[in-house]
């Protein structure tokens, strides 16, 4: 069974959120960070940078949340087809955790940033439901879960970006949501 080691407030609830979506069975080992669980030989055999998240999936032993969604995304998505599907997929994950949650939550970016990539995904999201059209998606939990934890983190709400709202209802609203992320903001 798929191995998910995550803490206390860490990007591991992203990746359990998408294997509830997913219907995935996974073990979910909670690491103590305060004490330094992720500093210790067994775990730093799995993520040498002693980080959360990190999944083991037989042998596969992988790090990264962005590369965790990616590979779940590819190995257990079904309506994932196509390399072209893939590319948009890995597009989105990446902007979220390369582009957006750096330009937001890094202080020194956000005044220059925020107002840009949220006009942008406001646009984006006026004319589909989710971030690749009609359908929930890997890209929404990548991109997703920085919204929802930006009106909680850093009291920022979505009154002038109303598609990024109604878009932020549609995921809360979701069971996986609810029992991941959901039950941590709530």
């Amino acid at each position: 069974m798929l191995k998910l080691y995550g803490g206390a407030r860490t990007r591991a609830s992203i990746v359990q959120w998408y294997l509830e979506e997913l219907g995935r069975p996974y073990e979910y080992i909670s690491l103590n960070l305060q004490a330094g669980d992720h500093r210790q030989p067994d775990y730093l055999a799995i993520n040498p940078v002693g980080k959360v998240p990190a999944i083991v999936d037989g042998d596969l032993k992988l790090w990264e949340s962005g590369a965790i969604l990616l590979y779940l995304a590819d190995k257990y998505d079904a309506t994932v087809e196509t390399v072209e599907q893939r590319g948009e997929l890995a597009q989105w994950v990446l902007f979220a955790n390369a582009t957006f949650g750096p330009g937001v939550f890094v202080e020194a970016n956000r005044e220059r940033e925020m107002p840009r990539l949220l006009t942008m995904l406001n646009q984006h999201l006026e004319t589909r439901s989710f971030i690749l059209g009609d359908r929930f998606s890997v890209a929404d939990v990548a991109v997703g879960s920085f919204i929802a934890y930006m009106p909680i983190m850093l009291k920022i709400g979505f009154d002038d970006y109303p598609a990024i709202s109604a878009y932020l209802k549609r995921l809360m609203e979701r069971p996986a949501f609810q029992k991941t992320i959901g039950a941590r903001v709530g």
